[in-house]
């Protein structure tokens, strides 16, 4: 019998102990995205007296790339908890966590209300919503899963959401399609993507998250950030680095990785 309060409490363990996370929904009775979702759901509860509440969401496996990389066809959604906000020039411990990894965004924040409705948002009205957007980084820790990934056990561990780095928000942007992110490791260029890497543009993630979550009977809220999904593969850093990712027209995001 699918039981989500048991799996989360067994996935909440595992945290707290830092074990290596092996495909695990099935073994609870998880056969489908809504119950990985519904053990999602079960694990943020228990997170947030640690982390505290829910400020926004995480959006996953948003460009070819990623989504190649992990043999998934969809995007994906986590909770970003406020202890999880943080900002550029944090020193992060890869001790803290069992396998950190960092992914390279754009993260808009909401300036209103996008609430439950019968009829699906338009690109340009979750558009209109957005009041800034900033260059990220988002934390994760894949628990060195093997890939590709079992989707149902990414989804029920909360996306693998371990922190969202943000740069400074910017009120006016350019065209989010065209601009290039640039990811440099200890000044050094090594990566880059476009925004149209993701999904064509970085507000198609936040046009999917606002109708997922209007089809359930929620709402994304004005101040909440959504971090829309990497422009280019997952990195997995060593004690010592320092990652920097630039985004043309809006700035830059720092992250400092320890052992």
């Amino acid at each position: 019998m699918f039981d989500p309060a048991a799996a989360a409490e067994s996935l909440f363990r595992d945290h707290r102990e830092l074990r290596r996370l092996v495909p695990f929904a099935r073994d609870f009775g998880a056969h489908d995205l809504d119950a990985a979702y519904a053990i999602q759901r079960e694990l943020v509860r228990r997170f947030i007296p640690v982390h505290g509440p829910r400020v926004g969401w995480k959006i996953g496996l948003t460009s070819r790339r990623m989504q190649e990389m992990c043999s998934i066809d969809h995007p994906v959604a986590g909770a970003v908890l406020a202890s999880r906000r943080q900002h550029s020039g944090i020193v992060r411990s890869l001790g803290e966590i069992v396998h950190l990894g960092l992914e390279f965004e754009i993260c808009v924040r909401l300036g209103r209300d996008l609430p439950p409705r019968d009829r699906p948002y338009t690109l340009e009205e979750v558009g209109a919503a957005v009041n800034a957007v900033a260059p990220a980084f988002e934390v994760i820790d894949d628990r060195h899963s093997p890939y590709p990934l079992d989707m149902l056990s990414l989804v029920a561990d909360n996306a693998w959401n371990e922190g969202i780095v943000l740069g400074r928000f910017c009120e006016s942007w350019p065209d989010l399609a065209a601009v290039q992110g640039v990811v440099e490791v200890n000044g050094e260029r090594v990566d880059a993507g476009h925004g149209r890497d993701v999904l064509g543009h970085p507000f198609e993630p936040l046009r999917w998250v606002a109708n997922w979550l209007s089809a359930q009977g929620e709402m994304l809220h004005a101040g909440e950030i959504v971090s829309t999904g990497s422009m280019v593969t997952t990195r997995f850093p060593k004690a010592g680095d320092t990652y920097r990712f630039t985004v043309d027209g809006i700035g830059s995001t720092e992250i400092v990785l320890v052992a």
